[in-house]
């Protein structure tokens, strides 16, 4: 009969380098973009309505 023990301890490290950091930056803020863009310019009437009351509703001035 065998008893398996284990004496070494693996911790996970979850430290992100600043490559990673300005990536997920890049990214959030091309993607809020391109939101922001259809939302203003979408010629769907309930997308732009939406965005419109959205905005009214922040107190931020649209026209």
């Amino acid at each position: 009969m065998s008893i398996i023990s284990s004496t070494g301890h693996s911790t996970a490290s979850t430290t992100t380098t600043l490559t990673q950091r300005l990536t997920a930056a890049v990214c959030a803020s091309i993607l809020g973009a391109s939101l922001v863009y259809f939302a203003g310019f979408s010629h769907i009437e309930a997308v732009h309505n939406a965005a419109h009351d959205t905005r009214h509703s922040s107190a931020f001035p649209c026209h």
